[in-house]
């Protein structure tokens, strides 16, 4: 009975892993649900972008405190991995401390991971007072409002009690090794939990390896546990940020994708010899739609911006609409957008892999007109996100849509088109009274 622990442990990582891969699996079926596109141009660049942007850390830092704080959990979340590494190795192995044989590099790195434990701690803390004492604005916009309130808030106190178990199961260790008890390695140095070691003086050496024993576990199967709840939550961010920055707009920010349908029609328009009557090319497929009205109707890439979207709300504290009280709020655009891909995917999995129509749009139900007209498209949205999210792309096609699909644009911007056909500029002058101004007095 002896690997009878072994033995609960591996079915305990299997199960754990399972559950991710199924839900890795569901992940990637929703996102490849958008329009194919093909993204295979400046690959250097583009892994410079990730290096920089997804692993340096570099658009958080433009806030630096929020930036320096994020980049301590951030660094904390990679490093402590090791010591997870080790964690499942004596879990499957029957052992303790595999790494121990390291010596002095494993002494710093036990001492690295205490001290980067307890810094998260502090950032955590942090975190929780910016956002539910001071109540920065941009946690307390109307889409912040529920779930994403007690999802943000959930996520903290997750990271609070896997530290403290960390730290509670290293003083624990500390006693068992200085009373010498079977098992257990001398190895390691502990900075931090040193100190909290002196809580369990004049405890039986059983009720002690209780307590290091039901620490490591919980902190094992509480990583777990996280690592499920990624795909429900707002950190999902924490696996998808490489992809969506290697795959995040390297072009120009205010250059737009042109509708090649459209430049078609142009071009023949403007072509003397063509014959506006002859029969399309070989080949050649007409759009089913112009813009988006659904999820579906996105690109893979904005349904994969959708799922990145950390919440953090600086695309939101940016935009001049949102500033001067108009409802557009591009975080919500993409809360929006991964809301409403999720209700397709349940939709599929309902109907055994098959959509069926629902009565419902991500342009109308989820996101409304006034958003989308609200709109400036300055990009400081684009420029503000921390992963290379793109709102404003979404917006555009939503507008491409409503005009070219609908007819829907609004009065003014009829008004003004209507205008330039006719008068060649936005203005309601016939264009040989443009300069009278000039001769008022």
């Amino acid at each position: 009975m002896e690997i009878l622990p072994q033995i609960v442990f591996a079915i305990v990582l299997i199960a754990g892993i399972g559950f991710f891969a199924k839900n890795v699996k569901k992940l990637s079926r929703n996102i490849k649900l958008g329009r194919d596109l093909v993204v295979s141009d400046n690959k250097s660049v583009r892994w410079k972008n990730m290096a920089r942007i997804a692993l340096g850390q570099t658009k958080m830092v433009v806030r630096p405190i929020a930036g320096i704080l994020h980049i301590i959990v951030y660094i904390g979340f990679i490093i402590i991995n090791i010591e997870v590494l080790e964690i499942i190795l004596d879990g499957l192995l029957g052992t303790h401390r595999v790494f121990a044989p390291l010596g002095r590099m494993y002494d710093f790195l036990i001492g690295s991971f205490e001290i980067l434990a307890l810094l998260v701690i502090v950032a955590v803390v942090i975190f929780w007072i910016r956002r539910n004492i001071i109540r920065l604005q941009r946690f307390i916009k109307p889409e912040m409002t529920g779930w994403p309130k007690k999802d943000g808030n959930l996520i903290l106190y997750i990271e609070l009690v896997l530290m403290f178990l960390f730290l509670t199961m290293n003083a624990a260790d500390i006693k068992l090794q200085l009373i010498g008890s079977e098992h257990y390695t001398q190895a390691g140095s502990f900075p931090i939990s040193q100190f909290i070691a002196p809580i369990f003086d004049g405890m039986a050496e059983s009720s002690i390896i209780i307590i290091e024993r039901t620490a490591w576990w919980l902190h094992i199967v509480g990583i777990l546990c996280f690592l499920n709840y990624l795909y429900y939550s707002k950190h999902l961010h924490i696996l998808l940020a490489f992809p969506n920055t290697y795959y995040g707009k390297i072009g120009p920010k205010g250059k737009f994708q042109n509708l090649d349908a459209v430049t078609a029609e142009v071009k023949l328009m403007m072509d003397p010899n063509a014959d506006p009557f002859a029969a399309p090319a070989e080949g050649a497929v007409p759009p089913d739609k112009f813009g988006a009205s659904d999820a579906q109707d996105l690109s893979w890439v904005q349904l994969l911006n959708a799922y990145t979207c950390t919440e953090c709300g600086r695309c939101t504290s940016e935009c001049p609409a949102n500033q001067t009280g108009k409802k557009l709020s591009p975080r919500k655009i993409m809360m929006d957008t991964r809301d409403r891909l999720e209700e397709i995917g349940k939709n599929i999995d309902a109907n055994k892999g098959e959509f069926k129509d629902d009565g419902k749009q991500l342009l109308g139900d989820y996101i409304s007109n006034e958003e989308i007209w609200a709109c400036t498209s300055c990009n400081a949205c684009v420029e503000a996100c921390p992963v290379s999210i793109d709102p404003l792309s979404i917006i555009m096609e939503m507008r491409q849509y409503l005009v070219m699909e609908k007819s829907a644009a609004p009065t003014e911007l009829n008004n003004m088109m209507g205008n330039i056909e006719n008068n060649g500029a936005p203005w309601p002058f016939n264009q040989m009274d443009r300069v009278n101004w000039t001769q008022e007095n």
